[in-house]
């Protein structure tokens, strides 16, 4: 077996002086929410316990924003589709890999207490951003891992995860690092392996070569199948979508692509 380390598939984990406040939270609330280091993880274990370190009742300070304060305030209810696999309608295990600054996350994890909800962010100054959305909302049913989302899914057990976001990755635009674009067919062997048949796998970019090579990729595997019926599909977001600060930031080179894939469930290890 192989054992060297996979290419990086994320670019810089810091960058300036974390504040003072975010500072503290990565050292009184994140032990609390950061998924173990070793080992399989057991879902039900890491949420069992209420994190410690987030305050009842939206931090118990008269000036603590709400989730009212964020800009997702104006996000569109969620609404039934034929093939949506949000737990909004029940419980369930959602995993967002690369959650910027976690205004997505926490947004959704606002929306449906009743689900559970797992954030990978190698980006450390994102990671405290996301601990004070977290600590504003009093978002019970999060927990954080700061690092590559590759050793988290590699660690999940079989068919547990309802619904995977990936929105607006890195993108790698050059041929000669396509390589190191998180989605490969090895990555989608494993994600195959922990999605329950019929869970859904939500991609977003705004790369339009990116989109492209994330589709063929896909729908070459067998055990996923894309879901579209019409361009109205991948031209507009789906359900509930909340805005990330980086969509906002239009780097990209084309109007965000929304891609929408159904598991057929368990996959062989990679």
């Amino acid at each position: 077996m192989d054992e060297r380390r996979p290419l990086r598939t994320f670019g810089r984990i810091k960058a300036r002086t974390l504040k003072p406040r975010q500072a503290g939270l990565m050292e009184s609330l994140l032990p609390h929410l950061a998924l173990p280091e070793a080992g399989e993880i057991d879902v039900d274990a890491i949420f069992s316990p209420p994190p410690r370190g987030a305050r009842p009742g939206g931090g118990g300070r008269e000036d603590a924003p709400s989730l009212a304060d964020f800009s997702a305030v104006d996000r569109p209810p969620p609404v039934a589709h034929p093939r949506d696999t949000s737990p909004a309608r029940g419980e369930g295990l959602v995993l967002e890999i690369g959650f910027g600054g976690g205004e997505h996350l926490v947004a959704q994890a606002t929306a449906h207490p009743n689900a559970r909800f797992i954030g990978v962010e190698p980006f450390l100054n994102g990671v405290a951003s996301c601990l004070r959305h977290i600590e504003e909302a009093n978002a019970q049913n999060v927990r954080l891992h700061n690092g590559d989302a590759r050793d988290v899914v590699a660690r999940l057990p079989d068919g547990v995860v309802n619904l995977v976001y990936i929105l607006f990755p890195d993108p790698w635009p050059k041929a000669r690092h396509h390589k190191r674009r998180l989605i490969q067919a090895e990555f989608l062997n494993e994600l195959a392996r922990v999605m329950k048949p019929g869970a859904e796998l939500r991609f977003a970019t705004d790369w339009a070569n990116y989109a492209a090579w994330t589709l063929e990729q896909v729908t070459r595997h067998p055990r996923f199948v894309w879901t579209a019926e019409s361009a109205a599909d991948w031209r507009s977001p789906w359900p509930g979508h909340v805005t990330t600060r980086y969509e906002a930031k239009k780097l990209g080179d084309c109007a965000p692509i929304w891609l929408r894939f159904e598991s057929k469930g368990l996959g062989a290890r990679a």
